[in-house]
């Protein structure tokens, strides 16, 4: 995973209220139910078997290798408690998230200034429109591309040009994230 989706998974669980289960069985009963029901959908996104799938069900299996571990974690962090997630994302879009950063950011910008990309460190909120699409897009899986997108385009809008009052037509860009976090 990307940066900017681990700072958004790590924001969104830090909303849960009741605690992740914690045997590999009880995680991959979760991601079962949230499936559906389907193994091979769990065994999609764990990449692993449906068989493997059943077996952790079962009990037959117990402990998991490191890269299904970490797999197993990841996305049962994604599917717990989706209504508590699903309103935190609703708040968050409503009154906008703090982002603080230590990041390369890149400009394009009018003649005669200086576009050379340079390490900020950058503790700004958001608009709620930027911050609802970011938490949106990132809680639906979309590429780290678009994720890092979508916040150039918002920490431009809302650090750099502070808030269409200055520096009009300055497109900000994010060429490498050393550090993010995110407050809802």
């Amino acid at each position: 995973m990307g940066e900017i989706q681990d700072a958004v998974d790590r924001a969104l669980a830090a909303v849960h209220t009741r605690p992740v289960p914690q045997s590999a069985q009880a995680r991959m009963r979760a991601l079962h139910r949230a499936e559906r029901g389907s193994s091979r959908a769990v065994a999609a996104r764990l990449g692993t078997t449906s068989r493997t799938v059943q077996r952790y069900l079962t009990g037959e299996i117990r402990r998991p290798g490191p890269a299904l571990a970490a797999a197993l974690d990841r996305e049962v962090r994604r599917v717990w408690q989706p209504r508590v997630r699903a309103r935190a994302i609703r708040g968050a879009a409503e009154a906008g998230v703090v982002i603080e950063t230590r990041a390369r950011f890149g400009f394009t910008a009018a003649p005669g200034s200086t576009d050379d990309a340079r390490m900020r460190l950058i503790t700004q909120r958001l608009s709620p429109g930027v911050s609802g699409r970011l938490l949106e897009a990132a809680d639906r899986g979309a590429p780290e591309a678009d994720l890092r997108q979508l916040l150039g385009d918002g920490l431009g809008q809302a650090y750099f040009r502070d808030g269409d009052r200055r520096a009009a037509g300055l497109d900000v860009e994010i060429a490498e994230i050393d550090y993010l976090d995110m407050g809802l």
